[in-house]
């Protein structure tokens, strides 16, 4: 017996009909979804950035750029990172990967992932 898997299409933040939800997003309007979205991410990243003690140490600082989806279920996956250096890009992986689960992405009434992307700024004061 052969189970044909559902493709799992991506639709892209910008066009998605329906963006995913971030807890505390839930009753605004749908063109303040995504502003209230990328607030809470950018929230997120302040509240959990610690950066490395080693890099500190070492004056590693730069950006790194981060992508990741909002699967069907809502769940961060398949985080990516790309940055001048590994200490910093697991920083980036490790505040990523704690987001909290979402409300999924919608497209024609169905879940849908959505990739998102973003970069994090790692600046030694």
């Amino acid at each position: 017996e052969v189970v044909e898997e559902e493709e799992e299409i991506s639709v892209p933040f910008a066009v998605i009909e329906e963006v995913p939800v971030f807890p505390g997003c839930e009753g605004v309007s749908r063109e303040e979804q995504r502003t209230c979205f990328q607030q809470k991410i950018q929230e997120h990243i302040a509240r959990n950035f610690q950066y490395p003690e080693t890099a500190t140490e070492l004056g590693i600082q730069g950006k790194v750029y981060v992508l990741f989806y909002i699967g069907t279920d809502g769940q961060v996956a398949g985080i990516e990172t790309r940055g001048p250096d590994k200490m910093l890009e697991a920083e980036a992986r490790r505040i990523i990967a704690s987001l909290p689960q979402m409300k999924p992405g919608r497209q024609r009434n169905k879940n849908v992932r959505v990739p998102f992307s973003i970069p994090i700024n790692f600046k030694l004061l």
